[in-house]
């Protein structure tokens, strides 16, 4: 039982392991600040999804207005959804890429890249930057991701 802490230790204390934890928790906070972006959209515009959250806004008739959607609003909500389309697999292949062993430069940059390439798209998507901005930075950021699963796929299974 010691030895599976030992293990445990050393991959804590592993310099990539570490690099990824910072940078998957860098995009995961990023990812959740589109709720927060969101949400304060949906109440600067009263544009909401439910009934419920219409309450203070009046009862009946009056609440029912508050039922709509709104193209800033849904813009947003398509920019979180594009994080989570791209930030979720970047959270499991990343792992198993910080898992295989690459130098620590080449991981560095793949984690760095990725993160510069979300935080730009979600710029690009909310201010909003003409295109190709906002599709340079989507597929600078899923080329990173399919690099490292290429890397994982090479070392797990000899390609």
């Amino acid at each position: 039982r010691s030895g599976e802490m030992a293990k445990l230790t050393q991959l804590i204390d592993n310099e990539v392991f570490q690099a990824y934890a910072t940078y998957a928790v860098i995009v995961l906070l990023k990812m959740m600040l589109m709720s927060l972006i969101t949400a304060s959209f949906r109440i600067r515009r009263k544009a909401f999804a439910n009934p419920e959250d219409t309450a203070s806004f009046g009862k009946g008739e009056n609440a029912k207005k508050y039922l709509r959607t709104d193209p800033d609003v849904e813009r947003v909500r398509r920019g979180h959804l594009n994080d989570l389309e791209n930030i979720v697999p970047f959270f499991g292949i990343g792992l198993l890429y910080a898992l295989s062993g690459p130098e620590l430069s080449t991981a560095l940059l793949h984690f760095r890249i990725f993160a510069g390439a979300r935080i730009a798209h979600t710029f690009a998507y909310l201010i909003p930057l003409p295109q190709p901005g906002r599709g340079l930075s989507w597929a600078v950021g899923y080329a990173v991701t399919i690099s490292m699963a290429y890397k994982v796929l090479k070392t797990a299974w000899y390609l």
